[in-house]
């Protein structure tokens, strides 16, 4: 895709799934990657805005920046409790407001740059299970398309992207939890019109594509890439 090559990119998260997937595709683009993540690359907590706002002055000038990491666990709403919802908001919500506000300036200053924010389609449509879960996207979902409006005449541009039911350790972890995972990845596979679950990988190449020059006259959009499980006009 044009204009990655050389680039230098953040993205969060990207030490497993969805993030590593997107790692690796950058890499094969020639892009520069700085991995933010607990679990490997660049240790940061992208809850603490101190220790980001230094992580990111130690990258240097960022061209390119991916607010992929997030948490989650399936529970009713009733019962959750505000200690939960402040842990699901840190992470999915404020670390990606974090790294915003922290890269942003940069990308202002030298006239360009993008950002792509993974969201949910958790936070477009709903989902049982994910009440916290499905504010923080509907949130990122929010502030991608009021930044966009803010810094489109800055050269910037800000951009969702919504994955579907995919391959992940996190929705791993819900099917043995719910106690017969074949008959439920069986179900999401009929319910998907393209008939198989999402991969990493998939979501990755609308990542790069945003991400890249031949996206330039798009910003603030909402892209879901859920096999047609969600349509939206």
């Amino acid at each position: 895709m044009r204009g990655l090559k050389g680039k230098t990119a953040i993205v969060t998260g990207g030490a497993a799934g969805i993030g590593a997937a997107i790692v690796e595709r950058f890499k094969a683009e020639g892009t520069n990657v700085i991995v933010f993540d607990l679990n490997g690359g660049t240790k940061v907590d992208i809850t603490d805005y101190e220790a980001v706002k230094k992580a990111v002055a130690s990258a240097g000038a960022v061209d390119i920046l991916v607010n992929n990491a997030g948490w989650d666990a399936f529970k009713p709403f009733l019962k959750t409790d505000p200690a939960f919802w402040q842990k699901i908001i840190s992470i999915n919500l404020v670390g990606a407001m974090n790294l915003m506000h922290c890269v942003l300036p940069g990308m202002v200053e030298r006239g360009g740059g993008k950002v792509v924010n993974i969201a949910s389609d958790a936070g477009r449509v709903g989902s049982s299970g994910e009440a916290p879960y499905s504010a923080c996207k509907g949130g990122i979902i929010a502030i991608t398309k009021t930044l966009s409006r803010e810094l489109a005449s800055k050269g910037v541009r800000l951009n969702t992207v919504c994955p579907g039911l995919t391959e992940t350790g996190m929705l791993e972890a819900f099917m043995l939890g719910a106690g017969n995972p074949d008959k439920l990845r069986e179900a999401y596979r009929r319910a998907i019109p393209i008939g198989r679950l999402g991969k990493p990988e998939d979501i990755a190449g609308a990542v790069l594509f945003l991400a890249s020059d031949d996206a330039d006259f798009i910003t603030g959009q909402t892209l879901s890439v859920s096999g047609g499980l969600t349509m939206h006009g």
